[in-house]
């Protein structure tokens, strides 16, 4: 179940992230209601997650999902570039992510 939770953790972490663009610096009430949410959702989860994960691997796992999931969100909502060598960065963060769960018991 850790890994559930830490999954959820990190999904919470693009919506956070992607939410505070929508924030304009907290100026937002909505936005930033949304954002100030899921970043306590996010770290809550996070948080469970650690009960049976190594700290290391979780944290890693967690802002590699979060690296990789922004990325994604922001190529395909805010219209950023998606280059190759882009796309390949993100796709060795993410062959990190799951080389990390292969190699963690748990």
């Amino acid at each position: 179940m850790s890994w559930v939770y830490l999954f959820i953790a990190g999904l919470l972490e693009v919506a956070w992230a992607v939410g505070l663009k929508y924030t304009a610096g907290f100026t937002k009430l909505w936005p930033s209601v949304f954002t100030i949410t899921t970043m306590a959702g996010s770290v809550g989860m996070l948080g469970l997650a650690l009960r049976q994960l190594p700290l290391g691997t979780a944290y890693a796992v967690w802002t590699g999902i979060g690296t990789v999931g922004t990325a994604i969100a922001g190529m395909v909502l805010l219209n950023e570039p998606a280059g190759a060598l882009r796309l390949g960065a993100i796709a060795m963060i993410a062959g990190g992510i799951i080389a990390l769960k292969m190699l963690t018991p748990a």
